[in-house]
């Protein structure tokens, strides 16, 4: 399709303000479908709700306490490599991401 550039450029609310009240009913029945969108690849995990009761679970991640060459970004508070160290301003350390 030939797009000619040197047209006036018309915004969407200028093409709303144009259009009739049927068409717009027609355009919002067109777009909306009752088919509800299914991610299969999602995990089949029972997801829980905030305020939940996970007394009973169990970590299935081993979590290992900070390594000695990793650091606490004063920033964001996530544990990096040393080698991602950016800056160091006195006992702030920032991560290469925050900086």
């Amino acid at each position: 399709m030939a797009t000619d550039y040197d047209a006036p450029r018309r915004s969407q609310e200028d093409e709303l303000a144009e259009d009739s009240l049927e068409e717009l009913k027609a355009r919002r029945n067109e777009t909306q479908s009752g088919v509800v969108d299914v991610d299969v690849d999602a995990p089949d995990e029972n997801f829980e709700l905030p305020g939940a009761d996970l007394s009973n679970e169990e970590l299935t991640v081993k979590v290992l306490p900070k390594q000695a060459d990793e650091f606490t970004c004063s920033s964001c508070f996530l544990v990096h490599h040393r080698s991602r160290l950016a800056e160091q301003s006195g006992t702030r350390l920032i991560c290469r991401d925050c900086a």
